[in-house]
């Protein structure tokens, strides 16, 4: 048994301090919960609190281990979660997985993992020195679920929320093939018609006699250029390319990038449902995993790629920190859609925020849902008009010198 210290809102929405006895802080938050309270943060007695959540707080790796792909993570999770639910002691998972995992890079990290385990760590300790592969919020909840003792439902959480990331990025990809695919389409035609069709004809235009049309004329010498400096195109993408991730990288352009997206209609509906659905799922996993709300806050932010809704997001830690319920420190960034608010609201009077969490998932999912189908439906006919446009201008320009001459 230990003693536990505990913020916690009651009925009223009073914030209320105590400390309780129990064997895990799973076990403290539901004693908290029995009591009547919504449960804020619990920790131990005396213990070192700073701005980032213990859990976090992972060595520096010792080996090198090459990355893996959502895939290969999702059926790492699996494998080691059945073996787990089988009642397999890690040790002898982690030699299995050794030996039998699917990929090379699989096999490598159960060994790494399974000696360091032997050496005296646990296994949230040794995952924790390898956040590349794994990712802040997947040591974070594995940690919590070692804690409680609930590491089975614990796996269970992550896969489905593993899962529910590809789904989420498997869709806006899917939604975004379709327009880069054409542009590239166009862009290749464009090259063509410019490095070959028009030279071809460039003879029968020096027969006129007259001077070409303005927007021929360009056609033609950018043609020329291109066949004679070809190498150009392959050092444009690259430089395209390298650009790209400079503005990315650079926290200045980052900002202004990510702030300009959000002003984009649609693009930025889409972009921030999908974040939603991504912060409320995680959110909504930690808490259910036993982990205090503040540090599952902080867990969800760190999906957040948008740099402007992370820091909207660092406004609702602040304010939780200062003993503002959540709904409340959500309200104050500005960010979150109504009914999300009122719905986290309703969970917090009614004692059952985890649930209302997942009704809130629910809700931000279907829309997602219809905004990928909503720009799915506008994609086609902007593509449309972009390619009827240069098949335009392409055709004005081989053709325009011919009508000329016929005019004559």
């Amino acid at each position: 048994m230990a003693i536990y210290e505990y913020q916690a809102i009651n009925n009223t929405g009073q914030k209320v301090k105590g400390k309780i006895d129990a064997d895990n802080p799973r076990s403290a938050r539901e004693k908290i919960k029995q009591l009547g309270y919504t449960p804020v943060k619990v920790e131990v007695e005396g213990a070192n609190k700073s701005k980032m959540p213990s859990f976090l707080s992972g060595q520096p790796q010792e080996h090198k281990l090459h990355s893996l792909s959502l895939k290969e993570k999702i059926d790492f999770t699996k494998t080691f979660q059945t073996l787990n639910r089988a009642g397999l002691p890690i040790i002898e998972s982690l030699i299995f997985m050794e030996k039998d995992a699917s990929t090379r890079q699989m096999r490598q990290l159960a060994k790494e993992i399974r000696l360091q385990v032997i050496s005296g760590l646990t296994y949230s300790d040794t995952i924790a020195k390898y956040p590349e592969i794994f990712g802040q919020v997947y040591i974070g909840l594995t940690k919590a679920g070692e804690d409680t003792g609930e590491m089975e439902k614990t796996l269970d959480r992550i896969i489905g929320l593993l899962t529910k990331q590809g789904n989420i990025r498997g869709k806006v990809i899917s939604t975004l093939t379709y327009p880069c695919m054409v542009i590239i389409l166009a862009i290749c035609v464009v090259l063509v018609m410019l490095m070959f069709v028009f030279p071809a004809f460039k003879d029968m235009f020096d027969q006129t006699g007259k001077q070409l049309p303005g927007i021929t004329q360009f056609c033609m010498d950018a043609g020329d250029f291109l066949k004679d400096k070809w190498y150009f195109i392959p050092l444009t993408i690259i430089a395209i390319i390298f650009l790209i991730k400079y503005l990315l990288k650079n926290e200045y352009t980052r900002k202004r990038i990510d702030e300009f997206v959000l002003t984009v209609p649609l693009l930025s509906d889409l972009i921030k449902t999908a974040a939603f659905s991504n912060f409320l799922t995680v959110l909504q996993v930690g808490y259910e995993a036993g982990i205090p709300i503040i540090d599952s806050l902080y867990l969800a932010n760190l999906t957040f790629e948008n740099s402007v809704m992370n820091n909207a997001i660092k406004v609702t830690i602040k304010k939780m920190q200062q003993g503002a319920h959540l709904s409340l420190a959500m309200k104050a960034s500005k960010l979150f859609p109504k009914m999300i608010l009122f719905m986290i609201s309703t969970g917090e009077q009614s004692g059952q925020l985890g649930e209302l969490m997942g009704q809130c998932v629910h809700f931000i999912d279907q829309q997602l849902d219809a905004i990928i189908d909503t720009l799915t439906k506008m994609l086609e006919p902007l593509l449309m008009i972009v390619i009827g446009t240069i098949v335009c201008f392409l055709a004005l320009s081989l053709y325009l010198p011919l009508f000329q001459s016929y005019a004559q």
